[in-house]
């Protein structure tokens, strides 16, 4: 069956599935869903956890062997599989053959960026669906971000002015894992009081989160100096790059498209803005950024984005800070003939 985020936990209460599928493109929401179907796998005796990176170099039938094998003292077992591209490729037959008869001591985990659509035809989809749950997580519209921002500080006990809620809305510009990280923030930071702008500018001062959306204009801009600085300081405040890794790919890919646009002799200051980027720095970025850099060289900026993720979750042999300070020098680097 497929479900959204808000049924989760009545599903859960009522009674474990054998397999559950997360995917979306918004890592905070994709995050808080798994936490919570751990939660309740730990709860009902599934203790051990093996996971797995479907990448090229996955081996599947290791996998495949995984499913079959006997758990240590007979304990119950997690597999969590990611799926970084949306895709499932070389693991449909193992989900074919695992799907009609899912082993009782196992609970099936697949973690996934937006599932590629030519997926949701294959027969390991339609499997899934029978036998388990598909919670899809759908990016927050930007004009209901305000209020998804106030209703998650409601949650924590915040107390947020008006003014306060639209300077956060606007630093923020939906990105919801920088989000929750700064309410995080301001509820240490605050102390029970209301938070208004004056404490909003106190907080933004004092945290290295907003020198995230410094770093990823450093990055645009290409200027390698004050980026590597800036990496530097988030990497010793021990931060997690996760969130910088969404506002990076966001722009990123939106350079990509406004380079199109460009191409196809559209103004760049409307298309920012049909785009939702109000900030001028920001913009100003995005435009360097989509004149500067060749369509190659931004390629190559996401699949270093993707090594980052994969560091950052620990499936690589060096640390995410490595792949980002080569992704500054790609960016700084004398553009490549469009």
């Amino acid at each position: 069956m497929k479900a959204q985020p808000g049924q989760l936990p009545q599903l859960l209460k009522k009674g474990l599935a054998p397999v559950y599928l997360v995917s979306g493109d918004e890592p905070l929401l994709v995050q808080e869903c798994c936490d919570q179907i751990r939660s309740a796998a730990r709860g009902a005796g599934f203790e051990d956890r093996v996971t797995y990176h479907a990448d090229h170099q996955l081996d599947w039938n290791a996998v495949g062997e995984e499913f079959g094998a006997l758990s240590l003292f007979a304990e119950r077992r997690r597999i969590e599989i990611h799926l970084p591209s949306g895709k499932l490729g070389d693991g449909r037959k193992l989900l074919e053959r695992v799907l009609p008869e899912p082993p009782d001591d196992i609970i099936l985990l697949l973690i996934s960026a937006r599932l590629d659509p030519a997926e949701l035809r294959r027969k390991w989809y339609k499997l899934l669906q029978d036998k388990g749950v598909h919670i899809t997580v759908w990016p927050i519209d930007p004009d209901k971000f305000p209020t998804w921002l106030q209703q998650r500080a409601r949650n924590q006990n915040l107390n947020l002015t008006r003014g306060a809620l639209d300077m956060l809305s606007e630093r923020l510009e939906g990105n919801l894992l920088a989000a929750a990280q700064e309410l995080e923030r301001l509820a240490l930071f605050s102390k029970g009081d209301t938070i208004d702008e004056e404490a909003v500018a106190q907080a933004v001062q004092d945290s290295a989160r907003f020198n995230v959306f410094e770093l990823v204009t450093e990055l645009l801009a290409g200027n390698t100096s004050n980026a590597h600085r800036i990496i530097g300081f988030i990497e010793q405040e021990g931060e997690n790059p996760l969130g910088l890794l969404s506002i990076l790919s966001r722009d990123l890919n939106l350079a990509l498209e406004l380079q199109r646009a460009i191409a196809r002799r559209e103004a760049a200051g409307g298309f920012l803005k049909q785009r939702g980027v109000r900030q001028p720095q920001r913009a100003r970025a995005l435009e360097q950024a989509a004149r500067r850099l060749s369509q190659p060289q931004l390629y190559q900026a996401l699949e270093l984005c993707s090594d980052i993720d994969r560091a950052a979750k620990g499936f690589a042999a060096l640390p995410p800070w490595h792949y980002l300070r080569d992704l500054a020098n790609l960016m700084a680097a004398n553009p490549l003939t469009r």
